[in-house]
């Protein structure tokens, strides 16, 4: 029996979202909806900005008792003539437009070469997600007001001489007001403690400039200015006592560097403690990336490779030690502030920061800067290489409890196996990959202490409906199961893993349309045969790039090779190099055909590296399993024929066909 459909899908069913009815319609997108810090945080920034770019010495923040937040800045002020090209004032088109704002001129004599900014997303949102948001600016013996609700103007611009100290008026700056719409937020409080810490991390970030925070109700005020930098603020949050000095400094690029733009670099500061809890925080041009990033990872490359440097130097490691970053990196707390022309962060929150240059950057200067430390304090690198073997120790017999108890009645490993040195599942992982091609470049490109390969023969067998004591049968599933030390089994199993061989089991496969059949093919398998597996959060996909953009150099960006997920990425690659100036067509796009046609070095930067790589994890959401095991048995059934024509029917407009 035919199902009547309920509604016509036409012409007139496609909707345009215009202005900023996408914040509305979906705010998640754009801010953090668990409270309203995040859109708070917006002003913020750009009052930040304003004293990074060196035209601001004060950032006052008012707590209102009706709940609103304002924040003041002393710096130029925002524009608020007629924008040339749109026929609006400039200030307007700041609160109204998702990508308008002057951080996207990184080149020379832009309005901001460092700055948090990048999506253009920024402020608009918070008025997006704003009952009432009142801006003020004073600029050129001016002052120009205007207010909003919701995103639309309600009391139009209105400029008039400034009086200079009289009645308030400044003789520069911005002032914003602005009241958080409490539907889109979970909690429409303000976390205080979280404003606090941001607003002092802020004054650490920028040596001299004064931030204040004011409560209205309590008329209490907290200020913070900082002359000791990252080192004092690291000093007083510290739990225990430094087991050596900081070891602190920073480092910026000169303009004689045919790799980074000048003025890009970092400020650290590191302490290694034997106890307590440790303190990481991260900063991209004063935005705190609470989840790290690429920058993280230049600390964490720089600071391993001086101490391994030392430790090799003076011979201090015993026999049958190997070393891991994660031994340096066990006991250290630190604060780490990058300043990056052109940050690419992951989300609009912009809470991980992706930019893959900023690995070698960070890195760069850190690893020089340690080496000439320890070899000028020997006895406190000495002390440094203890507290590392110990960690590394540690690590080493925790693997091997796990050897021990996977007894001696292992199963022979699959030759075409190319295993990692590692026994630690901790962090060892294997790539199950799609052909001999890409897996030679993908053992070529590996981290062999940690990272193993298992190339896979052509199409894995469609799994749905094998009979468990079949599965066996199949000579690349038999390999796959022995690889990784799980036998197959049903969700309702009590599964031993005390064989299991890897802590991420990756499927790595083309990023086209065959090796996203492979990449079905292998989750059915896990799905199906291997539920705990995904269950306990074993089972990841790797996600390669399908084009390279060779971009030409732009400003003071020098030439660079940026990769693209799929056809969305890419877009916003050829938008971004078009704002910077490229001209058009002066960039050359490849098309990776295959895994294989990568290099072991393209392969390891985009997809093999912890540090730069996409690993999505695969998991089945709360309350979903039946839904998907029944959209499993449509997609994957032999007798679901029908079903899946009518599947295809339905939704077959939403697919893009890649020919």
């Amino acid at each position: 029996m035919a199902v009547k459909p309920t509604s016509e899908y036409s012409e007139g069913s496609i909707r345009v979202l215009k202005g900023l009815e996408p914040v509305k319609q979906r705010p998640g997108m754009y801010t953090r909806t668990d409270n309203p810090l995040h859109v708070i945080q917006e002003v913020l920034d750009n009052a930040a900005d304003e004293a990074l770019a060196g035209f601001g010495k004060k950032v006052k923040v008012v707590v209102h008792a009706d709940g609103s937040v304002s924040v003041e800045d002393d710096g130029r002020g925002i524009p608020f003539g007629m924008h040339p090209e749109e026929n609006a004032p400039v200030i307007e088109l700041v609160f109204t437009r998702l990508h308008a704002g002057g951080k996207f001129d990184k080149g020379k004599g832009g309005a901001y070469s460092f700055s948090g900014g990048l999506h253009g997303v920024g402020v608009s949102v918070t008025n997006a997600l704003a009952t009432r948001l009142e801006a003020t600016s004073y600029r050129d013996g001016q002052v120009a007001r205007l207010v909003f609700s919701g995103g639309d103007v309600i009391e139009p611009l209105q400029v008039r001489p400034s009086n200079g100290s009289a009645e308030g008026d400044r003789r520069q700056g911005t002032t914003v007001r602005v009241w958080p719409d409490a539907r889109y937020f979970e909690s429409a409080t303000l976390p205080l403690a979280e404003l606090t810490h941001l607003l002092r991390s802020k004054a650490v970030l920028m040596p001299g400039v004064m931030v204040s925070l004011t409560h209205e109700k309590t008329r209490e005020t907290q200020s913070w200015q900082y002359k000791g930098g990252l080192a004092d603020y690291l000093v007083q949050s510290l739990a225990a006592d430094p087991l050596i000095p900081l070891f602190d400094g920073q480092a910026y690029a000169d303009g004689t560097s045919d790799s980074f733009a000048d003025g890009e670099g970092a400020a650290w500061a590191v302490a290694f403690t034997e106890e307590g809890g440790v303190i990481r925080e991260s900063y991209v041009n004063l935005i705190p990336t609470s989840a790290g990033g690429t920058h993280d990872s230049g600390l964490r490359d720089g600071l391993f490779q001086a101490v391994k440097g030392f430790i090799d130097l003076h011979s201090l490691l015993p026999k049958g030690v190997k070393l891991m970053p994660e031994d340096v990196f066990a006991r250290a707390s630190y604060v780490l502030s990058a300043k990056v022309l052109d940050p690419q962060f992951q989300g609009q929150i912009k809470e991980r920061l992706n930019s893959r240059d900023a690995v070698r950057l960070v890195s760069g200067f850190v690893r020089p800067a340690l080496e000439l430390w320890l070899n000028e304090h020997v006895e406190h690198g000495r002390k440094l290489a203890e507290l590392v073997i110990k960690a590394a120790q540690t690590r080493q017999r925790a693997g091997q409890k796990v050897e021990k108890r996977k007894g001696s009645g292992v199963a022979v490993l699959p030759g075409k196996l190319t295993d990692c040195e590692s026994r630690d599942i901790r962090h060892n992982e294997v790539f199950l990959v799609e052909g001999d091609s890409a897996g030679g470049s993908a053992k070529m490109g590996r981290d062999k202490e940690c990272q193993a390969v298992l190339p896979l023969r052509g199409k894995v067998l469609n799994t749905w409906e094998v009979e468990r004591d079949r599965l066996f049968a199949n000579t690349e599933i038999h390999d796959i199961a022995v690889a990784i030390g799980v036998d197959p089994h049903g969700p309702q199993d009590s599964v031993d893993f005390s064989g299991l061989r890897y802590g991420k089991v990756c499927i790595l496969s083309d990023a086209d349309v065959d090796g996203s059949h492979i990449q079905v093919l292998l989750l059915t398998l896990f799905f199906r045969h291997f539920p705990r597996l995904i269950e306990a959060g074993h089972v990841f996909v790797a996600r390669p790039p399908l084009y390279r953009v060779d971009a030409p150099a732009r400003g003071k960006k020098p030439a660079a090779k940026l990769y693209a997920l799929d056809e969305a990425e890419l877009g916003a690659i050829l938008d971004k190099l078009r704002k910077d100036g490229v001209r058009e067509g002066a960039w050359s796009i490849s098309r990776f055909k295959g895994l294989g046609e990568m290099s072991a070095e393209q392969l390891w930067e985009t997809t093999l590296n912890p540090d730069t790589r996409r690993l999505l994890p695969v998991r089945v959401g709360e309350g979903e399993l039946a839904r998907t095991e029944a959209l499993m048995t449509q997609l994957m059934g032999k007798g679901e024929a029908a079903a899946r024509r009518e599947l295809m029917e339905v939704h077959g407009d939403a697919v893009e066909i890649d020919i």
